[in-house]
């Protein structure tokens, strides 16, 4: 049964987390996250799809261990990582943390494994059910704290997901349930049978699609939004090159990915370059700013950030507390807007793959 109590965010015990560790409601429910959350896609390896390439399990789970001894409270991973290979990982650093220390835990279904790595939907209940009971196993938990449709595919299927995760709300196995790549219209459908919780979709300066009509929804209905690939999968961090991109292995996702190809990639490293200056005059790392820049938003509850070793999280961490000043967000919608132009003079899509 799902016993943790929520004092476990608010307790006393949360005073060893440094004071810049802010955390935000998640919508309407009990659950408070730290702005900065613990991402773990890319710890599930390169041998499916949507890999990362090879991943030194020690050190993801070292990086996640890390995350928590800097005060981040919630850990994201999903079942479709690798297959469950993210999972185990994400077990493995839990049982070395103390239970009254250890962060909320946030995980996904409805993607299931094909034997040659490709992915495909599936929400019927029975395979919902099937794959909760997984996670929890691979996570070592009696309870996971926040349970998300990863993808809303098939579409006519997510009211019978959505009806399996309210079962399994009611019978202790998950604390809040929410969505993830979902859209206004099925946030409706899914509220209309029980209160979602949160919607997971990817927002970046190089991906702000939702500011048209998720995020005023979100803020408006009490859902909570956690963002993922704030960083657009390491672009914005000022440490990826066009050598690095020339680079990255077949395994890498990101090596298929329009973004991280010309003309799109000197566009993106030229917005990067515009905003270095921030960064360097708040003497802060520059993966900090894209950070920053989403957690504007009050409707983002928390930006998910890829830890793959310990330096990662060390670098971005401190982004959860740094408050933009209306000076530096103009200088970013500058450059944002010089990179619009330029795509739409290059006929390129504004937002490629998220």
């Amino acid at each position: 049964m799902c016993d943790r109590k929520v004092e476990i965010v608010d307790s006393l015990e949360r005073e060893q987390f440094p004071p810049c560790m802010q955390q935000r409601a998640l919508g309407n429910t009990q659950l408070q996250l730290t702005t900065i959350g613990i991402g773990t896609w890319a710890i599930g390896g390169g041998d499916w799809a949507f890999g990362w390439g090879d991943q030194d399990e020690k050190e993801a789970v070292a990086g996640i261990q890390k995350g928590v001894d800097l005060g981040v409270n919630w850990i994201d991973t999903a079942a479709i990582y690798g297959d469950g290979a993210s999972e185990v990982l994400v077990g493995k650093a839990l049982r070395d943390i103390p239970r009254s220390e250890r962060p909320l835990v946030a995980t996904k279904c409805g993607r299931i494994m094909q034997e040659d790595g490709t992915v495909m939907g599936s929400l019927k209940k029975e395979s919902v059910i099937r794959e909760c009971d997984a996670s929890l196993q691979r996570l070592g938990l009696e309870c996971i704290d926040l349970y998300q449709i990863h993808w809303p595919d098939p579409d006519e299927d997510i009211e019978e997901a959505w009806h399996a995760m309210v079962q399994m709300k009611e019978e202790g196995k998950i604390r809040e349930i929410g969505v993830s790549n979902h859209s206004v219209q099925q946030l409706e459908r899914l509220q209309s049978i029980h209160p979602v919780a949160s919607l997971q979709p990817p927002y970046s300066m190089l991906n702000r699609e939702l500011e048209e009509d998720r995020l005023p929804y979100c803020g408006e209905n009490g859902v909570g939004v956690v963002c993922y690939s704030p960083m657009m999968k390491g672009l914005l961090t000022g440490a990826f090159t066009r050598e690095r991109a020339e680079a990255l292995s077949d395994k890498d996702h990101r090596s298929r990915d329009p973004k991280f190809t010309a003309p799109q990639l000197e566009l993106n490293l030229e917005v990067v370059e515009a905003i270095r200056p921030i960064a360097e005059e708040a003497g802060r790392s520059m993966a900090q700013l894209p950070l920053a820049w989403v957690l504007r938003r009050s409707e983002v509850t928390s930006a998910i950030v890829g830890v793959r070793k310990p330096s990662q999280i060390e670098q971005t961490v401190g982004g959860g507390d740094w408050i933009l000043t209306p000076e530096e967000i103009d200088v970013i919608e500058g450059a944002l807007e010089v990179r619009a132009e330029r795509l739409a003079q290059l006929g390129e899509a504004s937002q490629g793959w998220v």
